[in-house]
């Protein structure tokens, strides 16, 4: 009996290399990191050894790493160190005490109170530093006051706060929270072109708080973690840092107000897109995944306002077509019998 040669067996899949993937973290960073072994009279070489940083290369400022060597780096320093602070504050912060925050703030029933109990913590670990949530007009604004002079660790430590809590916030609620500005106090360094990458919208430099602005829908959003998810998370805490959410769970909302709002910018998907710092593929996909199409929420407000306008006002129905959005009255009578079952007069008398 002849017995068939055993099928191959697949090849591994290859192990990302730290160096594999787009450079855009600023030197200066690892510069800091750098900083605070020397502070500590502590020898840097090995811990870049293994992220695979060439130590010349802390000497061009124009150099920039990938995410995974800035994650490697970073949390070998943590470690080393037993301080994830990594040198920014007048002592130390032991290795766990960010994963104490978080489990400070757990139990929180929505977004709102679980970043106001991190507000509130964080300043138990630290006095160089004050963060405070405000809110206001339908904005919400996290902002980071510096208490002491925080020296050569400033840039760093302000970014990395308030991107650690703007992940920590995107990671309770598993939901993407883009944000309307970024406000930092400093002047504009000389990689100031990669803050497009620390973080989305707007960034503004020289400004009078050190702050991040969001709409504050989101803080009514739930919790929707548990001790569970924490501890799978806490493997590799710093990702919060450097990966962004894809899935925006007051997309569907956000662009209705939108449409509904500024219908300048709701002409087509590229403009709509813009408006809210997004790629029209992006914004696709997100609708998609949120179970609604940017046509459906279109035809939605569309209706809304057509409806609100045949009822409490007696303009002609050319001049409703054209507010509602629609180039001429028939394809407006078309779209609306689609919607109602019935033509926009019959509707308009029977109500």
């Amino acid at each position: 009996m002849v017995h068939p040669a055993p099928a191959p067996a697949p090849a591994p899949t290859p192990t990302p290399t730290p160096t594999q993937g787009r450079a855009e973290t600023p030197i200066a960073f690892i510069q800091a990191i750098t900083a605070a072994y020397a502070q500590r009279g502590l020898d840097v070489s090995e811990a870049l050894i293994k992220a695979q940083i060439e130590p010349k290369l802390l000497k061009k400022n124009n150099t920039r790493v990938t995410a995974m060597q800035m994650e490697l780096f970073s949390g070998l320093a943590m470690q080393e160190l037993d301080d994830e602070g990594l040198g920014w504050f007048s002592r130390r912060l032991p290795w766990g005490s960010y994963g104490l925050l978080v489990r400070a703030s757990l139990t929180s029933p929505t977004l709102g109170l679980a970043l106001t109990r991190w507000c509130r913590h964080h300043g138990l670990l630290t006095e160089d530093i004050h963060l405070s949530l405000t809110e206001r007009n339908g904005v919400a604004t996290l902002q980071l006051d510096e208490v002491r002079d925080l020296g050569v660790f400033r840039e760093f430590c302000v970014v990395s706060v308030l991107r650690n809590a703007l992940g920590v916030a995107c990671w309770l609620t598993d939901s993407r929270i883009p944000l309307l500005a970024t406000q930092l106090r400093f002047a504009p360094p000389a990689h100031a072109d990669s803050y497009r990458v620390l973080f989305d919208g707007p960034t503004h430099f020289k400004a009078s708080a050190n702050s991040l602005a969001f709409d504050a829908g989101y803080l009514a959003l739930p919790v929707r973690r548990d001790e569970a998810a924490l501890q799978q998370m806490l493997q590799r805490a710093l990702l919060l840092t450097v990966r962004p959410y894809r899935r925006d769970r007051l997309l569907v909302a956000r662009v209705r107000q939108t449409l509904g709002q500024h219908p300048a910018h709701s002409r087509n998907a590229d403009d709509l897109a813009a408006w809210l710092n997004m790629s029209a593929r992006t914004l696709h996909r997100q609708l998609q995944e949120e179970g609604a199409s940017l046509q459906q929420l279109k035809d939605s407000v569309r209706e809304q306002r057509a409806r609100a306008l045949l009822l409490r006002t007696s303009k002609p129905l050319k001049q409703i077509a054209t507010e509602v959005g629609f180039s001429n009255e028939k394809s407006f009578i078309r779209a609306f019998k689609t919607w109602t079952g019935q033509a926009p007069e019959s509707f308009r008398q029977s109500a």
